[in-house]
């Protein structure tokens, strides 16, 4: 994809809107809203890299509930032309083609490979990838279970989102909060991944969400692995001009 001259694309992670509350949330889903109301005037693509959720589920005719705001800004900004890729993360991994008949985005449950203007990009949530983490992948393999959704669905939508909204919160292996801090690069499991998959193909840059802190490692000369922080604390998101990425704060 060649980005049209005057155009960027750009990069979000990590919303968890609703949590803990959804009036809690209201000021950050505002500010969100805020920011893409901005960045529509010279998006050439928005990539969404998962949890833009605390909670996420989809039954056959129910979805959570609030979020109008969001889902009413994507709406517009996919109804103007403007491509937006969402990722699913940890706490939205039960998308199931809401987002794609409703607002024309297209979902993805695995890391995906772009190229923009000659330059290779490597992008995911960041959830489960890499060495380590053992329980949380077990616990992944649990929720993506055909059998385990079939029951979850029979729960009555109050109850159900109720108890997941609450384990949401509380579990720290699902909300990833033991690991909001730097672990060093020799520690960092994303950063390992991408080592790996340099192995096999060169990428530019490899960018994910995930682990809630805003960071730009170089992995050799040519490689760069970027985690796009949260809009919790940093409010910081990614942004390509079609030769450079950087990471801004809003």
């Amino acid at each position: 994809m060649n980005i049209p001259q005057g155009k960027k694309i750009y990069f979000a992670s990590d919303n968890h809107l609703g949590a803990p509350t959804l009036e809690a949330s209201r000021p950050r889903e505002q500010k969100f809203v805020a920011w893409l109301d901005d960045v529509k005037h010279d998006a050439a693509a928005i990539f969404l890299m998962g949890d833009l959720f605390d909670f996420w589920f989809e039954y056959k005719k129910v979805v959570p509930k609030g979020f109008t705001r969001t889902l009413g800004k994507l709406a517009e900004i996919t109804d103007s032309g403007i491509p937006i890729y969402y990722f699913v993360g940890n706490h939205d991994l039960w998308m199931n083609g809401y987002f794609e008949e409703e607002l024309n985005i297209p979902v993805y449950h695995n890391p995906q490979e772009y190229t923009f203007n000659d330059k290779t990009f490597f992008i995911g949530h960041g959830d489960g990838l890499g060495p380590g983490d053992k329980g949380y992948k077990r616990m992944k393999r649990v929720f993506t279970n055909p059998f385990s959704k079939w029951l979850f669905r029979w729960l009555h939508p109050d109850l159900g989102v109720r108890l997941a909204q609450h384990l949401s919160v509380k579990n720290k292996l699902i909300s990833g909060d033991e690991d909001a801090k730097f672990l060093g690069e020799d520690n960092e499991w994303l950063v390992q991944y991408c080592k790996r998959k340099l192995e096999d193909k060169h990428r530019d840059y490899f960018v994910f969400g995930h682990r809630h802190l805003p960071l730009e490692i170089d992995l050799n000369q040519t490689s760069i692995y970027i985690n796009l922080g949260d809009w919790i604390n940093y409010y910081t998101y990614g942004v390509f001009d079609g030769e450079n990425f950087e990471l801004k704060k809003f």
